[in-house]
Formats: structure tokens, C-alpha cells, sequence
């Protein structure tokens, strides 16, 4: 080998190394940096014997990002279901029996515990008819369990409205998001065919990515020229060299019975029942379940429950032969002047009252729900025409109506023939149920995702105590490349001494 070989094989070290030295830098800098892979030098042999560094690699593993996209696409879609029904929960948070005189009245406002305290109330006034408060008590406890059923479709629908302004959110970011996986594709894919170096491109569409299946769970291809392509877990193409339309329109006030719109891409639906494939993860998702779905279940369910009361206190034609209709007695709403049918009940849980003409605080007799005359002044529907203080009669046939069976729309999803008490006490049951669902499948979904990603980042992100390491080694190889220059050096001094 000659003198000026061995100076351009030292020379080629001297470069290499410090190629070498600035990607193991990076790494070290980036070692907190989410969504960094690291790198590494590709050295070469040359044509003399020398070290170049060839190309940089940046460490990649598509299963493990695959499966990390989904699971976070799976735990945002259980979190947003889990936020939404956990405020529903708040309002049939019962606990036990609360202390009071009698030991009968529930500590809770959800419908259930409102109806076994009217029942309790119902019970004390036919234990003493002739008592004012006892009548005043029943109907406050009819009071309660009215705005107990108003209170519980106002938070369905709030529910219902929060979703819908998230879903607004939600897709404004899935826009913003695929604005800007544009440009690093393009930079990806412009640098692949410079031979420039596109890490760094790289990590910006991949952190993209990973942002997107926060809002909508997805699957990505890459093509022979490094282009990607991004699709929703339903198929539906939301990147393919440029990024699809992707549009929703909130809605103003979301009326109950109603749905709200839908989310399009490039015009097809991807939400809602009109969809012919929805998206199944991510927070998108899961605000659409619960907006058109859940909430409107449970609302059914009140629904259900408010009609059932109506009818369940409803006063009949008492004569000996009847041919008037039955009535709204105790329980009404704005504008019902015959009983609702089980299948027309939507609305009635947010309407639903107390008969102003047997609610004391509107002016009423409380004393009417003994005697009848609630719905009418037509003597027909008095039950206790003599005014008997010691009638009890009525008292206890709206006691039965509680507990007799009746008949529920389907479409609740509860029982369809129970008594009052059992098919409110299920609501509840349902949606606390539901509530413990999302909540341990958001646990787990989470639980998932944290070791996804951590798989993920053991396979590609940095190992401070590698990369130190590597360092060292580069140290010691500059420093055995310095000793070979000043050898090769001190050979030349010699012979030009010698000459």
C-alpha cells in the first residue's frame, strides 16, 4: 500500500466517522422526541479500501405502527363513549335509603328512586286520607319524579349536543390533519427520488398518523415510490396522493326523535345510519354512537317511562255505563288532551308535569288525587263523589296501576311488558351497566395502546445507553484513526528527511 492510499483511506475515515457522529447525535437529541426513529449510517468499503458512509436507515416497523394506530383509534372511540355516558350516569347516581322519619324515602334522584318515593308517599296517604300533608306530600313526590324524568332528558340532551360540536371538532382536525400529511408525503416522496435524506419526513407522516387515529381509526399502504396512502377502518380512502373531502354540519339543536347529520367523505356517508359501512374507532366514532345511539336509546327509555306514567294515572269515566275517554289525571304535558300512545311517547320525558289542578304551589287541590276530578270538572271522572275523608279507594288502585304490567315499545331496548317499577328500575340498571362497560373497555382499550406504542418505541425510538455506546466507539475509532495519520505522517517526514 502506498503512503498516499493509506492518507485517502484515513481521509475517508475522518468523513465516515463524522457522518457516523452526526446521526448517533441526532439520536441522542431526539431521545424524548414522540414519534422519533432513530437512525443509522450505512458504511460502505470504496474503491481504495476507505469507509463512506453509503446511505442513512431509519429504523421502521409497520406491524408495530399498524397496531399501535389501531389501538389508539380503539381507546379514543371507548374514552368518548365513556365521557358522554358517564354524565348520564350522574343523574341515576343513587345511593341507599337516606335517613328520614319514616326510613322509606331514597337518597337519589334518578327516576327509579323517585318512583319509590311516590310510592311511599301514595302508601302514607292511604294510611291517612284525611290528612292535608300526606295529599300535599304525594304530589310533591309527583313533582320530583317529573323533573326527574325533565332533568334526565335535558342531559340526554346536552349529551347529544356536546357529541354533536365534538364531531365538528373532530372532523376540522381530520381536515387539518391530512393538509399537512400532504406536504410531508410530498417531501417524502420528492426526496426519495433525489436521493435526499427523508427521515425526518418521514417521522412528520408518521406522527400525522398517528394524530389521525386519535380522531378516526385508520390503515395506510405505501407505494414503489414511497407515496402513502391513508384509509378509515371502513375502507373509505381518506389520502391517496391528495387528501379527500372530508365534511360535516353541526347541528343547532339537536330535537329529540331527530338525528343528526352525518359525516361525509367525498360525499359518502362514514356515520350514522344512513352509512353503508360507518367507521368503527377513533373519538369520531365514538361521538356518533353516542350522539345517535346511546343517548337516544336512554331517551327512549324516558320516553317510555313518562307515557307510562300518564297512562298509569289516568282518570276513567266512573259512570255506570262509561262512554267518556280516559284522561291525563296526576301526570300531563303541555298541549295533551288524551293518553299517549306507547309508540307516539317521543318528547314526553321532557314535557311531563304535574297536573296544575292538583299541585297545591299552581293553586290546585292536592286532595283531588283521593277524590279524582284531576283531568276534568265533569263529575264523570270523581271517584269519591261524597267527599268521604276516609276514601281510600283511589289511593290504592294508582298503588296497583304502579305495580300492574304494561306494555313498552321495543325499540327502548328494555322489556316490553313489565311493571312501571320494574321497567324504570332497568333504565337505570341499563345505563349504569352501559356506563361500567365504557369505562372498563376504555380502561382496557388504554391499557392496550400504552403497550402498543411502548412496543413500538422499543423497536424504533432511541436507547440512550446504545447511542452512548456507539459514541464511544466512534471516539475510539477517530482516536486509532488520528494515530494512524500522524504514523503515515511521520513515515512521509522520514523519507523526505532520508531524500
Amino acid at each position: 500500500m502506498s503512503l498516499s492510499a493509506a492518507f485517502n483511506i484515513i481521509s475517508s475515515s475522518f468523513a465516515a466517522n463524522a457522518a457516523q457522529t452526526a446521526v448517533v447525535s441526532k439520536n441522542i437529541a431526539n431521545v424524548n422526541a414522540p414519534g422519533y426513529s432513530r437512525e443509522i449510517a450505512n458504511v460502505v468499503t470504496n474503491s481504495y479500501g476507505g469507509a463512506d458512509v453509503a446511505s442513512i436507515t431509519r429504523i421502521a416497523n409497520a406491524a408495530l405502527s399498524e397496531q399501535a394506530a389501531a389501538s389508539t383509534a380503539a381507546a379514543a372511540a371507548q374514552q368518548a363513549i365513556s365521557a358522554g355516558l358517564s354524565t348520564l350516569a350522574q343523574t341515576v347516581s343513587d345511593s341507599a335509603l337516606a335517613s328520614s322519619t319514616s326510613g322509606a324515602y331514597q337518597n337519589g334522584a334518578s327516576p327509579a328512586a323517585m318512583l319509590g318515593n311516590l310510592q311511599s308517599a301514595l302508601a302514607a296517604y292511604e294510611a291517612s286520607p284525611s290528612s292535608t300533608a300526606s295529599a300535599d306530600a304525594a304530589v310533591t313526590a309527583a313533582s320530583s319524579l317529573a323533573a326527574s324524568l325533565n332533568a334526565g332528558s335535558a342531559a340526554v340532551s346536552q349529551v347529544r349536543g356536546k357529541a354533536d360540536g365534538d364531531m365538528a371538532s373532530s372532523v376540522k382536525t381530520i381536515n387539518a390533519l391530512l393538509s399537512q400529511f400532504k406536504a410531508a408525503n410530498d417531501a417524502v416522496v420528492s426526496g426519495l427520488a433525489t436521493g435526499a435524506n427523508v427521515a425526518s419526513a418521514e417521522d412528520s407522516r408518521d406522527s400525522i398518523v398517528g394524530q389521525l387515529s386519535q380522531q378516526i381509526g385508520v390503515s395506510t399502504t405505501v407505494a414503489a415510490n414511497g407515496s402513502m396512502s391513508i384509509y378509515a377502518d371502513n375502507g373509505v380512502t381518506l389520502f391517496q396522493d391528495t387528501a379527500r373531502t372530508v365534511a360535516f354540519t353541526p347541528t343547532a339543536t339537536l330535537v329529540t326523535g331527530t338525528s343528526g347529520a352525518a359525516v361525509t367523505v367525498d360525499g359518502v356517508p362514514i356515520t350514522g345510519s344512513g352509512s353503508p359501512n360507518p367507521i368503527r374507532s377513533g373519538a369520531l366514532a365514538g361521538y356518533a354512537a353516542l350522539r345517535d345511539s346511546l343517548a337516544p336509546q336512554y331517551q327512549a327509555q324516558l320516553d317510555q317511562i313518562a307515557a307510562g306514567l300518564i297512562n298509569a294515572f289516568a282518570e276513567a269515566d266512573q259512570s255506570p255505563s262509561p262512554t267518556l275517554p280516559s284522561l291525563p289525571g296526576l301526570f300531563t304535558a303541555p298541549g295533551l288532551t288524551s293518553l299517549p300512545s306507547m309508540s307516539a311517547a317521543t318528547g314526553l320525558a321532557a314535557s311531563i308535569k304535574v297536573n296544575p289542578s292538583v299541585d297545591p304551589s299552581q293553586g290546585g287541590d292536592a286532595t283531588l288525587l283521593r277524590d279524582g276530578g284531576i283531568s276534568s270538572s265533569n263529575p264523570a271522572y270523581v271517584y269519591n263523589p261524597t267527599g268521604a275523608a276516609s276514601y281510600t279507594g283511589r289511593i290504592q288502585e294508582l298503588m296497583d296501576q304502579v305495580s300492574a304490567a304494561q306494555s313498552f315499545e321495543p325499540s327502548a331496548g328494555l322489556a316490553t311488558s313489565a311493571s312501571l317499577t320494574d321497567y324504570t328500575n332497568a333504565s337505570v340498571s341499563w345505563l349504569q351497566g352501559e356506563n361500567q362497560r365504557a369505562s372498563d373497555a376504555a380502561a382496557y382499550e388504554n391499557a392496550v395502546a400504552t403497550q402498543a406504542q411502548s412496543a413500538l418505541s422499543n423497536a424504533t425510538g432511541v436507547n440512550l445507553d446504545a447511542e452512548m455506546t456507539n459514541m464511544l466507539a466512534l471516539e475510539n475509532a477517530y482516536a486509532s484513526s488520528a494515530k494512524l495519520l500522524t504514523t503515515v505522517n511521520a513515515m512521509y517526514s522520514a523519507l523526505l528527511n532520508a531524500a
